[in-house]
């Protein structure tokens, strides 16, 4: 019986599979997001593959159901316990301004409102020395209250918990003995780490989400068992590894980013296959627009990030998000077009879907002006209504006093400036020349636009992957099993020890051993990564720099100094440094297939057409071409459009295209 790896990639409009057997064979799929329940659309996926649910070897998928939850605000009531006397930080929050010329600026608002924030009696020092006992009596108060009001999730974070975790331990088992079924989060779990604040936010966000995360995932585990699947099912982990989903219900925070995040890691392949390794990947979904860097064939990994203003510390794969894709809405405002970042998302989608939409979206764009074909998507078996794309356009062209060529041209046109925007901010403004990257575009609707917004950076070169409508979820089937742990380490670097760092190490070393041994990885399969962050005194922000087991603290500081003076163009190397975390990477390798492409003569023409399209005003003759026609690699001219399953590519005039060693699509400007 032939086994299969399986991924799935829930995004906002549609649902993205990639079925791989053991010979590294693909075949992918799509079906349209159930959002009222998408575990129904993950079975409706599985049900259309090539393989049944007894067959299904590894399973994996990267969600949006707790990042939906918080972005709609559905997420659960949380109570928020903090120490007596520091209640007040969580909503204080932070002083600065992101904007400093924004007049109208507001704080974001938080997820727990000044009423349901409780005081602790219970003190430690900053070093985790108990000052003043914790006042279990202080607890009744929060049960009485859950117990009233049906709270379901309860966060704590007491301080300096980071550096002792007794007293938020005890705290939840006196809870969860009184509270079964309550959702408790622990900040010391969650992120054992300084800065109370962040701290606070990041404890209450994976507490907001984790009913809807918890009953997402036993949904579809039930459902799984139901039809017929037994295997365990992972879930991606915004840091770029999967996790089972035990795990994932216990950290619902880590699924945050795990749907964009598939997309990131299937870069890291391509600059190991391709050796090009400095790639710019654009993911250009229905909904939204995901931006990934890859320098030096590694992803940019952060410890910290921001959703919507609020902190969050985890370790996560820096991918910048933008409301802008192929459903996103034309609309007027103060007599001027805007485009996104409202979507018309899968239902009742763009006005040509001709599932009651009737509003313009960038995919009606696109038809109007020959890029897409009525029968473009899906391989012909999704048909799009040319009629009601011409009346929506019609709709909005009117007021403006456009004409509707002018109206189509003009949302493509702010639309791609808004993207081109978000890719200055990963690379011009953090000192990275973009010209020196290779751009990778994907989702369904990155390789329509991905030579505009190449030329928008003066990128000359261009890489579509294989599915690159699915390639977050084959990306997702390139990653290992992956936890991080943290631990404050706050020292002098010429104060110290290094026996009591090797000490700390090897303790988190055996941290990620017994988690890894959890998730059945052999032990021959194990890796550890360690990394500590540095700052100079003084600095409230630090730089996160690997080291091995056998590193001197000289050749930590040296690379500090190399990496800050690479990061911010300066470097003080004469000034004191200090430690203020370490941590540690434990990954699982999982096996998988080699994939490569078998090249052979070609058999037949791949052109299958031509049509007129409009590229900057002017109207001009495309060829067509099927992308599984392409078995060698003969260089094309455009302009010509490129349809496949997954996905449409264009290629506009003054452009070259072929396949490369790998079956890309390289696309490069002609001199």
């Amino acid at each position: 019986m032939t086994k299969y790896r399986v991924s799935a990639d829930i995004g906002g409009t549609f649902t993205d599979f990639v079925f791989e057997d053991e010979t590294g064979a693909t075949r992918i799929g799509k079906v349209p997001t159930t959002p009222q329940n998408p575990s129904r659309g993950v079975l409706d996926g599985l049900a259309a593959g090539p393989s049944s649910l007894g067959e299904i070897d590894f399973f994996v998928h990267g969600t949006t159901v707790g990042l939906n939850a918080f972005l709609e605000r559905r997420g659960a009531r949380t109570l928020l316990l903090m120490t007596a006397g520091i209640s007040d930080s969580y909503t204080i929050a932070r002083g600065h301004r992101t904007h400093l010329y924004q007049l109208q600026y507001r704080k974001p608002a938080q997820l727990v409102p000044r009423r349901d924030v409780y005081e602790i009696r219970e003190r430690l020092a900053w070093d985790g020395s108990v000052i003043e006992p914790l006042n279990e009596a202080d607890l009744q108060t929060v049960i009485e209250v859950v117990r009233a009001q049906g709270i379901p999730a309860i966060a704590i974070c007491f301080l300096h918990a980071f550096t002792n975790q007794s007293h938020e331990q005890r705290a939840k088992a006196v809870l969860g003995e009184a509270l079964p079924g309550v959702s408790i989060s622990l900040s010391s779990d969650i992120a054992r780490e300084w800065r109370e604040y962040e701290r606070a936010s990041s404890v209450v966000m994976d507490a907001y989400v984790a009913p809807v995360v918890e009953l997402y995932l036993k949904t579809l585990r039930s459902e799984l068992s139901s039809a017929g699947m037994d295997k365990t099912i992972h879930v991606m982990r915004s840091s770029g590894g999967v996790m089972t989903d035990r795990i994932a219900r216990d950290q619902p925070i880590s699924t945050l980013l795990s749907g964009p995040v598939g997309g990131a890691i299937g870069c890291v392949q391509l600059a190991k296959d391709t050796g090009r390794q400095n790639l710019l990947g654009v993911d250009m979904g229905g909904t939204s627009f995901d931006l990934t860097l890859v320098v030096d064939g590694e992803p940019q990994l952060s410890t910290e990030t921001a959703l919507e203003g609020l902190p969050l510390l985890m370790s996560v794969v820096d991918i910048p998000t933008i409301g802008t894709g192929g459903g996103s809405i034309a609309w007027i405002e103060a007599g001027g077009l805007r485009v996104g970042p409202k979507s018309a998302g899968s239902q009742p989608g763009p006005a040509c879907y001709g599932r009651g939409g009737t509003e313009p979206t960038v995919t009606d764009a696109n038809l109007f002006l020959g890029r897409l074909a009525t029968n473009s998507l899906l391989g012909g078996r999704m048909s799009l209504d040319a009629t009601a794309t011409a009346v929506a356009i019609a709709k909005l062209a009117g007021p403006l006093g456009m004409s509707n060529l002018e109206l189509a041209e003009g949302i493509l046109a702010i639309s791609n400036a808004k993207m081109a925007d978000a890719m200055r901010t990963i690379t011009v403004e953090k000192g990275i020349d973009p010209r020196s990257f290779t751009l990778v575009a994907y989702g369904g609707a990155g390789p329509m636009n991905a030579a505009e917004l190449a030329f928008e950076l003066d990128i000359r070169e261009i890489l579509i992957p294989r599915f690159p409508g699915t390639f977050s979820a084959w990306g997702m089937l390139r990653s290992d099993i992956r936890s991080d742990f943290s631990v404050s380490f706050f020292t002098m670097a010429d104060q110290v020890d290094p026996q009591a760092m090797l000490a700390t190490c090897e303790a988190l070393q055996a941290q990620g051993r017994e988690l890894l041994e959890q998730e059945h990885v052999p032990a021959d399969q194990m890796t550890f990564a360690l990394s500590a962050d540095l700052r100079y005194v003084g600095q409230e922000y630090t730089l996160s720099i690997p080291f091995g087991r056998a590193s001197a603290i000289a050749d930590i500081l040296k690379a500090f100094h190399i990496a800050h003076e690479r990061r911010f163009g300066h470097a003080q190397s004469q000034n004191p440094v200090e430690f203020v975390n370490l941590r540690l990477a434990a990954i699982g390798r999982l096996a998988r297939a080699r994939q490569g492409f078998a090249f052979t003569p070609q058999a037949r023409s791949p052109q299958i057409g031509e049509r007129d399209i409009v590229f900057v005003s002017q109207a001009m003759r495309a060829k067509v071409y099927n992308r599984a026609l392409f078995t060698d690699q003969t260089r094309y001219l455009g302009p010509a459009v490129i349809e496949e399953e997954s996905a449409t590519t264009f290629v506009p005039p003054g452009y070259t295209f072929q396949l490369d060693d790998w079956g890309n699509i390289l696309i490069q400007k002609e001199a």
